[in-house]
């Protein structure tokens, strides 16, 4: 398999050795292991697995003198999987706390299980990151810009999963048994989650609405639960780094939407996995909304991997107008708007009481034909 660069390897090695500990969020298969060992490679190390179940006994309600006999004495180990391991926020401070010169990166494939572990121990003593799949600026990196914009429906079809993307035989087998392995089988395992069935269900209602507004009642109308248990798992799935939010912009117009989100997936290849469509977009009458969750996706994982701290919005009115993302600069007082349209073959006007409204009358259109320069 081809090695990607990941961004974040660099922003990773900037915080190594400054007696904190590195923690490293992602779901899993995204390369987060991969990475890890690259490190390990460098810098030399231990790796070790959470999910094996003598590593998990040998870091639970464990001394620092008993837990560092296990690890022994290399300076960089690595914890993967670490939300596995009972009270991981404790174990860690105790060996930060007494063995300050063992640099320490865990991994975990879900915030709401590791960050609630280690959030109260180890507060301001870590550093946090975030791994996605491949990000386009990466892929281009690596494949080249003519390649990567050749690659585009396949990306917009398949997702960026590391295993997918190299896959030339078994996409949709492979991707199936990331949905089912991870979606399914990880999240339902936390112990919010008590209702397998009612989970696909929003899922799978989540997959059909992206690029509309998000109504929790309307699809716990159609799941046949409550709109609490709705907004609870959809808090997980966020947690999960499946899907993410997109708020509305508004300044309390009358005629603007103001409540509705937006959602959207981190991956269009697991998107596409619970449309169950593999077809190329060129063939899909959903292939605008498709596109727009790509392209939103992707300024998400930009967004994080340059730490870029402004916030993000769509609008819309009550009479349909609307625009599909926003960067809001200076607290409002500046807007970048984009479009997003597969093929740019129409002209795009902005809606007069949003100009009145904000005073921002340029948009930039995001299509198939230019989005690689618009993500760099």
């Amino acid at each position: 398999m081809k090695e990607i660069n990941r961004i974040i390897e660099l922003k990773i090695k900037e915080k190594l050795f400054d007696g904190r500990v590195v923690i490293l969020y992602g779901p899993r298969r995204v390369g987060k292991t991969t990475l890890v060992k690259k490190l390990i490679r460098e810098y030399g190390g231990k790796y070790f697995s959470c999910e094996e179940p003598d590593v998990a006994r040998a870091l639970t309600n464990k001394t620092s003198t008993e837990m560092k006999k296990f690890l022994g004495d290399a300076k960089l180990v690595i914890l993967d999987e670490a939300q596995k391991i009972h009270n991981i926020g404790t174990s860690l401070k105790l060996l930060i706390d007494n063995f300050p010169d063992m640099q320490i990166i865990a991994t975990g494939s879900s915030s709401f299980d590791l960050a609630n572990k280690i959030n109260e121990p180890l507060t301001g003593r870590n550093w946090e990151f975030h791994l996605y799949p491949f990000s386009m600026a990466e892929l281009t990196d690596s494949f080249g810009t003519l390649e990567t914009n050749r690659l585009l429906d396949f990306f917009l079809t398949y997702g960026t999963y590391p295993e997918v993307v190299f896959e030339n035989n078994n996409r949709e087998d492979l991707l199936e048994k990331i949905t089912n392995d991870y979606l399914y089988k990880d999240i339902l395992s936390y112990e919010g989650v008590r209702k397998p069935e009612i989970l696909k269900k929003i899922l799978r209602l989540l997959a059909l609405q992206v690029g509309q507004l998000v109504s929790y009642s309307e699809i716990a109308e159609k799941a046949e639960t409550s709109r609490d248990t709705v907004r609870s798992y959809i808090e997980i799935l966020e947690k999960a780094f499946i899907i993410f939010k997109l708020p509305p912009l508004t300044k309390r117009k009358r005629d603007e939407i103001k409540l509705m989100n937006k959602i959207y997936f981190f991956d269009t290849g697991i998107l596409n996995t619970l449309l169950q469509n593999y077809n190329m977009p060129e063939f899909r009458k959903d292939k605008g909304h498709v596109f727009e969750n790509f392209f939103i996706a992707e300024k998400m994982k930009q967004r994080s991997y340059q730490s870029i701290k402004n916030t993000v919005y769509y609008w819309r009115n009550k009479s349909g107008n609307e625009i599909d993302f926003i960067e809001e600069y200076r607290t409002g007082e500046e807007y970048r708007l984009f479009e997003c349209k597969y093929t740019d073959n129409k002209k795009i006007v902005i809606p007069s009481q949003f100009i009145e409204t904000y005073g921002t009358n340029k948009i930039q259109i995001i299509s198939k034909e230019n989005i690689l320069e618009n993500l760099s």
